[in-house]
């Protein structure tokens, strides 16, 4: 089971390779603001674990499993901060947020909310959308979902 520091250890590695081929500790180091030494402890359990090929004093790769893991957790940060946004979140904020998010949020919960994601692009959900952003907006929301132009005040 990955950790959110495994994860972020692994974000970073992916993109420092996919920029140059392969990290280093101190390439690592320098993008988690960490000191060399927590790196290459990390990096051991990182090759224990099966998520990255590492030899001392050498490249940083990651294996199949360690690109998987990458992947999903991007692909859950990415989800998590662009929804928020579109819910009307700065774009800062809804970066932390997500990246704290992608972290905790349960397989089941991400499923959902993966679904809700799909939904919310939709003729109907993009409707919805805009509901909601009409509430945020007005603090009025409408009586009735099927467009008409009935509304109430929420005190």
């Amino acid at each position: 089971m990955t950790t959110e520091r495994k994860e972020d250890y692994l974000k970073k590695i992916d993109k420092i390779v996919t920029e140059k081929g392969y990290a280093q500790v101190k390439d690592i180091s320098r993008e988690l603001d960490v000191g060399p030494s927590s790196v290459t402890g990390m990096l051991k359990k990182l090759t224990d674990e099966g998520y990255i090929n590492y030899e001392k004093y050498g490249g940083v790769t990651l294996t199949q499993k360690g690109k998987e893991t990458a992947n999903s957790t991007k692909k859950k940060y990415t989800t998590i901060k662009d929804f928020l946004i579109a819910l009307g979140i700065s774009e800062n904020v809804a970066e932390d947020d997500a990246c704290k998010m992608e972290h905790i949020i349960t397989p089941d919960t991400y499923d959902v909310f993966l679904r809700f994601c799909e939904f919310s692009i939709t003729e109907k959900g993009s409707n919805q959308m805009e509901h909601f952003k009409r509430y945020c907006e007005t603090g009025e929301v409408d009586k009735c979902m099927c467009g008409a132009p009935k509304t109430h005040k929420i005190e």
